[in-house]
């Protein structure tokens, strides 16, 4: 999508923006039920800037940096007054062969490095200060793959905006005044079966994945009588204009597990062109015409989150210190 309607980049925006990055840490966690864990992690989340920079500064060129995505259970908590226009639960997808599960999740932390040893001491801060008002439902440790691979062997990311695309199809516009600047951001850990992967020709996986595997070239499959996923996670509106959305996805894994995987991370202006993404992929366009990459890449997550502005975040985090006690027995 281009920059139409979009001629600035927020300055109180979070770190949407910032580069691929060579570590990241995605930490998914749930908030307890009492208004005392509820003030806790506000507090947090309040000191998540200056948490940043009290790290950070021991390298300014391992540019640290971390986003706090909401889920739409705790923002009704924090503020259940208002709510982002899109901002709903993941809902769970069952295709024909496929499913997408809908998992668990109040906060996201999606926390970026040039050090994986940055990542850790972040990570591992936040979590002290943080303590037992949450717990952790899902922690990966993602890394950049050589020039920028998933561990299919694919360059991944290719399609993400550049320049002023960027704000355009990551965050919220005029047509959600009091949340501009934020983003929906949508979760997925997908393990993959190398061995599968690995038995399947070259010239079967580039027509799957909808790319060349060395030179990263475009297949245009227009006319084939099966999608690509590079096709079918195009996604275009009934006037031909397309959607896109800023991918931050890293591989991770562990092989003595035998556990190898994408991190997938969508944030996007509009909460349904990941949600339309995503049909495409597990229903089929036509339908029964899945993504043949699930039969190689099981989802075992699915969570949505909104990204909302720094002085938002700031709000929703005095909104919390404010509230009463509870006085139940």
């Amino acid at each position: 999508m281009s920059g139409k309607n979009w001629d600035r980049v927020p300055i109180d925006a979070q770190s949407v923006d910032a580069p691929l990055s060579l570590s990241a840490v995605f930490l998914v966690v749930t908030v307890a039920s009492e208004q005392s864990a509820l003030a806790k992690v506000g507090s947090v989340l309040g000191g998540l800037d200056d948490l940043v920079k009290t790290v950070g500064f021991r390298d300014l060129s391992g540019r640290l940096s971390c986003i706090a995505g909401i889920g739409c259970d705790l923002w009704d908590r924090l503020c259940p007054d208002r709510r982002p226009l899109e901002l709903k639960p993941f809902a769970p997808i069952k295709g024909a062969v496929h499913s997408a599960p809908s998992t668990a999740g109040d906060l996201l932390f999606h926390i970026r490095s040039e050090r994986p040893d940055m990542c850790f001491e972040f990570e591992r801060i936040l979590l002290d200060s943080l303590g037992g008002t949450v717990t952790v439902v899902d922690e990966v440790s993602g890394f950049r793959y050589f020039d920028a691979r998933d561990l299919l062997g694919f360059v991944d990311g290719t399609a993400n905006p550049t320049g002023l695309d960027l704000p355009a199809s990551a965050l919220v516009g005029d047509e959600d005044a009091d949340f501009a600047g934020g983003s929906y951001v949508v979760v997925q850990k997908y393990l993959h079966d190398l061995n599968a992967w690995a038995r399947t020709p070259t010239p079967l996986q580039e027509e799957i994945i909808g790319r060349t595997k060395i030179d990263n070239i475009e297949i245009d499959d227009d006319d084939a009588p099966r999608k690509s996923h590079k096709s079918l996670a195009t996604i275009e509106d009934a006037d031909g204009n397309e959607y896109d959305i800023l991918r931050d996805n890293m591989p991770f894994g562990q092989p003595g597990r035998q556990e190898f995987g994408t991190y997938f991370i969508g944030y996007s202006r509009y909460l349904w062109v990941i949600e339309k993404m995503l049909q495409r992929m597990y229903i089929g366009d036509p339908p029964g015409a899945y993504d043949r990459l699930l039969d190689f890449s099981t989802p075992h997550t699915g969570t949505t989150f909104f990204a909302p502005t720094r002085p938002m975040l700031q709000t929703l985090v005095q909104g919390a210190q404010e509230k009463p006690a509870s006085t139940a027995p």
